[in-house]
Parts: structure tokens; C-alpha cells; sequence
């Protein structure tokens, strides 16, 4: 069951964009934590940018997206359960950033450097216990030589065991996991959260997301009934007609029998 607006926590995905989205500086703090360095200025991250590329096609919904001034694109995603996919996730989510970049017959050198990163609750490389895994394109035969193709992927996961993060970045998730906001950063997006549930605009955004989100099931369920109700009059037509046969067949071997006699 879907929770109430005012039961939304940061890792909600409303939430998340919501309170990133409309506080930059913020996002800002958050993305130089994540990645131990600063970044260039920004404007306000677009909300949930959309790129779908040709009409059939599998589009893509960013979380959190915005390009600094520093021909940079960072793109951050809150990932509350299922991490199964996450690596296939980021490679298609790179594809479609690249290609939403490049105009016909523009060189590859436009190409802006990238940031994916995934903020989630589980591990998707449980066994090896970190909190963080940062990727990068480099030779099989030579790890230390990199392709510098600019396209970075990072995971940041609550559930490491390793000591392998600053105090403050582990803070941030021992928050996102349930904990009480401990620092500066986690105390300012509670505290954002906080204003977020009493934002009348927003709550009704959410609800309206709500019922649709609930129109949409409940057309997949109708579609599904009438699925199911048409395989099972195709399924009561093939029995009616193979029993029509077995009569008829029935029918004919008392004829050949009687004609015998």
C-alpha cells in the first residue's frame, strides 16, 4: 500500500526529487560529499528529466539532473529496493544521456563528462561488504591505464560493512537507513522533509500521482481479467470442438460397425 504524504521519508522518490530538485545548494553539498571533491555551479536540477528518444522506444525518467558549468552532467538516483539490474540500469542510462547530447554531425569531443550515481538501501555487490563502488571504463590487461571516456558510475550503498567513507558521508547513510540525522547535512534535509509535508501544492501533486498510479493498476488489472477471459473462451471453443470430433468420429464408427454386420 502506498504511504501517505506525510508519512514520506528522504528516500522516497517524491520526496527525494522534490527536496533536491527545489533546494540547489543543497544538491550541490549532497553531490561533493558523495564525490569527496567540489563541483561547478549549477541552476536548479531539471525535475525528473525525461529522455525517450523515438516513441516506442524505452525512455528514461533521471531522478535528480542537472549540468554544472563545468560541461558536466550529474545524474542522481534513489534506488529503495531491487538492485539486481543496477549495473545494466547505469550502462543504458549512459547510452541515453550520450545520446541526448549529440545534434547530426556533431563531433564526439562534445560530448560532456558524466556522473551516475545510485543512492540505495541494499548492496549490489553484497560480498564485497563496501559502501561505496566507483567505476570507471579501464584496460582489462592494464587496470591502471583508464579509456577516459569521462562517464563515471557510482554506487552508494547503506548496508557496508567496510570502514571506507568519511564519518560524513556514513552519516548520510545511517540516515537514509533509517537513523536519526546526526550532522549538518542530515539535520538540513530532515528539516527540508519536515517543510516538504506541510507544501499544499506538493501534496496534491502526490495525491494526484497516486491516482493515477492506482488507475493505471487497475487498467492492467481489467486488461488482464479480459486476457484471462478471452484465453478461457478460446480454450472452451478448442474443448467444445474437440468433443464435436470425438462425436462425430463416434458417430461414424457405429456406421462402418453396423454397415459390417
Amino acid at each position: 500500500m502506498a504511504k501517505r504524504y506525510e508519512e514520506l521519508t528522504f528516500t522516497d522518490d517524491f520526496m527525494f526529487c522534490k527536496v533536491l530538485q527545489n533546494n540547489p545548494q543543497v544538491c550541490r553539498e549532497l553531490t561533493e560529499l558523495i564525490l569527496g571533491r567540489r563541483v561547478g555551479r549549477f541552476a536548479a536540477p531539471e525535475p525528473q528529466k525525461t529522455i525517450r528518444l523515438t516513441a516506442d522506444g524505452h525512455g528514461v525518467r533521471f531522478d535528480v539532473y542537472f549540468e554544472d558549468d563545468e560541461d558536466t552532467i550529474f545524474d542522481i538516483e534513489m534506488q529503495q529496493a531491487g538492485v539486481k539490474y543496477l549495473a545494466k540500469r547505469t550502462r543504458y542510462y549512459q547510452g541515453m544521456i550520450d545520446l541526448n547530447q549529440l545534434e547530426r554531425g556533431q563531433a564526439y569531443d562534445r560530448l560532456k563528462n558524466s556522473y551516475i550515481v545510485f543512492i540505495s538501501l541494499d548492496n549490489p555487490y553484497e560480498e564485497a561488504g563496501r559502501h561505496i563502488y566507483s567505476f570507471q571504463n579501464v584496460c582489462t590487461e592494464d587496470p591502471h591505464l583508464k579509456m577516459g571516456d569521462g562517464s563515471y558510475k557510482i554506487f552508494l550503498c547503506a548496508n557496508g560493512t567496510h570502514d571506507d567513507v568519511s564519518d560524513e558521508l556514513k552519516a548520510f547513510l545511517q540516515y537514509i537507513a533509517g537513523g536519526t540525522p546526526s550532522t549538518e547535512m542530515t539535520k538540513k534535509l530532515e528539516n527540508l522533509v519536515h517543510k516538504a509535508r506541510e507544501h499544499k501544492e506538493w501534496r496534491l501533486e502526490y495525491m494526484t500521482l497516486l491516482e493515477r498510479d492506482e488507475m493505471m493498476r487497475e487498467e492492467g488489472r481489467k486488461e488482464e481479467r479480459e486476457n484471462m477471459l478471452r484465453e478461457k473462451q478460446r480454450a472452451d471453443s478448442a474443448e467444445q470442438r474437440v468433443k464435436d470430433l470425438e462425436r462425430q468420429i463416434a458417430e461414424l464408427k457405429k456406421q462402418l460397425t453396423g454397415e459390417s454386420a
